[in-house]
């Protein structure tokens, strides 16, 4: 059983409680325009390109089988197969491949080598993406291998998933960490490519289940920041029998990866956010009886 990873990070501190792994999934059915890791929508491996690294030394140009690139010029994406060549070829490490097969046993191997950080900070492992339950039967597999090996878990999602297939992917886990992008379906659709009914259906089963499920909403400047938004999140809330949510301020970290992916980045320019830029915001909710973490 393989999957394909775009990375597998030691050490972090934000995608549950107490120092985790978190393994990042390719493959997302979402095209949100602010997505901050954008190598992790399409489900196989890709190139990237950093042109601040690149010599225009042609290495890569002499060994590409289809003659993708140019010197100095990135790369053609109609022409590429993502198949490697180039980035072995690079003395400079200006091409490079995102995305791998890992076995099961690989990504078992990698999560259990930091097991001492999880028992002594109350941390464990955490699945993330992309979607990751494009790849369903891989997570549970790897969620399962880590319950028996009494490592807490958990899945951060989109939710966007067949109910029976987000049902057996997320009931492997301990804690879900569940993105709601906008509370409206048809904005939800605009920015993200898909409306929200089978995500909230999604959300609202966990939460009639009883499971340990964390809301989380990236606030997203022009899209979902407004007063109405807020109260427009908080009555969505209500609505399903969730009294708590944690705010995400906007951020430019994955602004790079765009350059990188020849893709077109439509937030160039866009002040970052700050968790005190969430305020009004919360205070909004909070009147609405919901409890927020920032």
């Amino acid at each position: 059983m393989e999957a394909c990873l775009f990375n597998i990070q030691k050490f972090s501190l934000h995608d549950g409680p107490g120092i985790r792994t978190t393994v990042f999934f390719k493959g997302c059915p979402l095209r949100c325009f602010w997505c901050s890791n954008p190598e992790s929508i399409a489900p196989g491996p890709q190139v990237l390109w950093n042109r601040d690294r690149c010599t225009g030394c042609g290495g890569c140009v002499a060994v590409c089988p289809t003659q993708a690139i140019t010197p100095g010029g990135g790369v053609g994406r109609d022409r590429c197969r993502n198949c490697g060549a180039c980035a072995s070829a690079c003395p400079n490490g200006a091409l490079t491949i995102s995305g791998k097969m890992y076995s099961l046993d690989e990504v078992v191997r990698e999560c259990l080598a930091d097991r001492d950080f999880y028992e002594e900070s109350g941390g464990g492992v955490t699945l993330s993406g992309g979607e990751v339950t494009a790849q369903a039967d891989f997570a549970v597999a790897l969620l399962e291998r880590l319950k028996g090996e009494n490592v807490h878990t958990a899945l951060e999602t989109n939710g966007c998933a067949p109910a029976d297939t987000f049902a057996r992917v997320a009931g492997a886990a301990d804690l879900i960490l569940f993105d709601v992008k906008h509370h409206d379906a048809a904005t939800h659709l605009a920015g993200t490519g898909v409306d929200n009914r089978l995500i909230l259906d999604n959300l609202s089963a966990m939460v009639a289940e009883g499971r340990e499920v964390l809301v989380r909403i990236p606030i997203i400047p022009g899209y979902n920041d407004s007063r109405d938004d807020a109260v427009g999140f908080a009555r969505l809330l209500h609505g399903l029998g969730v009294s708590s949510v944690q705010l995400l301020p906007f951020h430019q970290f994955g602004q790079n990866k765009y350059d990188g992916l020849g893709m077109a980045y439509p937030l160039d320019g866009m002040a970052q956010l700050h968790p005190e830029d969430l305020k009004p915001c919360a205070e909004i909710m909070r009147e609405h009886g919901i409890e927020v973490i920032l």
